[in-house]
């Protein structure tokens, strides 16, 4: 190439394909930056086209390969329910249908664990199977019925639900208890368990879990049990239940979803 021809590329606006790019790029960091690395292609898709930037999924994965711009990665995860008990259990209600025709018809519960330098903060769920939205959680140090009574009594409070809600879960002896199931009966919902060694029976509270571990656990070093409260209560208040694209939901968050719900449609 020439002196004076490589000025003239050096010096040449660039194209209207580039200029896009370019855009492209800069608006897929500002929302990995604003989503802390949660978003892979899928969603990243779908937050781009809401944000007023259409483009196709394969553009976006492209973009986002060529400039090092990478989702989380799972871990495997680690198993903290013990099913080996004497208690009674109930039957698989569900049978892996997780798609209620509307909210507060079904709901799905279970435990985790959060590691922190004051020990194990463990966390329990409760999430609406129609929207996926968690509507009860509560955190302990200890592993007890305790623990799954005050998810199951925060969703109560939350969404005042009708007799005949199915309240599927683990197995695990909380979930089996007399505390537990006590709090059902008063409040005329239907007990469901997971069979053994079944993890898909519970798959959408399982699939929170890994995502709630990939966006935010992995990453973090929590120095008290408090500070791990204060971040769960960020991620599924804050960021979850109100701004986290599900592919379930045709990418929109769970409040959004329910907003859009409207139950005389055919």
């Amino acid at each position: 190439m020439s002196e004076s021809g490589y000025h003239a590329w050096a010096a040449r606006s660039p194209s209207p394909a580039e200029e896009r790019r370019a855009e492209l790029v800069a608006a897929i960091r500002a929302i990995h930056a604003a989503v802390r690395g949660r978003y892979g292609s899928p969603r990243m898709t779908a937050e781009l086209n809401a944000r007023g930037h259409p483009c196709s999924e394969n553009t976006v994965a492209r973009l986002m390969r060529e400039h090092g711009i990478r989702a989380k990665a799972p871990r495997r995860p680690a198993r903290t329910t013990d099913s080996r008990h004497r208690l009674p259990v109930a039957d698989n209600v569900p049978d892996r249908d997780f798609d209620p025709s509307g909210p507060n018809a079904a709901w799905s519960a279970d435990i985790t664990y959060i590691p922190t330098a004051d020990g194990w903060l463990y966390l329990a769920v409760v999430e609406d199977l129609f929207s996926r939205r968690v509507v009860g959680w509560s955190t302990d140090g200890t592993m007890t019925s305790r623990l799954v009574v005050d998810a199951l009594e925060m969703a109560i409070r939350q969404r005042l639900p009708g007799d005949g809600l199915v309240a599927h879960s683990g197995r695990g002896s909380q979930y089996a208890s007399d505390h537990y199931r006590g709090l059902l009966a008063r409040h005329g919902l239907v007990c469901s368990m997971s069979r053994v060694a079944q993890c898909w029976d519970n798959a959408p509270v399982e699939s929170f879990f890994a995502s709630l571990k990939r966006e935010l656990v992995h990453d973090e070093r929590y120095a008290t049990r408090d500070a791990a409260r204060a971040s769960m209560f960020e991620y599924v208040e804050g960021f979850y239940n109100r701004v986290r694209r599900h592919s379930s939901l045709g990418y929109l968050s769970p409040a959004e979803f329910e907003r859009t719900y409207n139950p005389k449609r055919p």
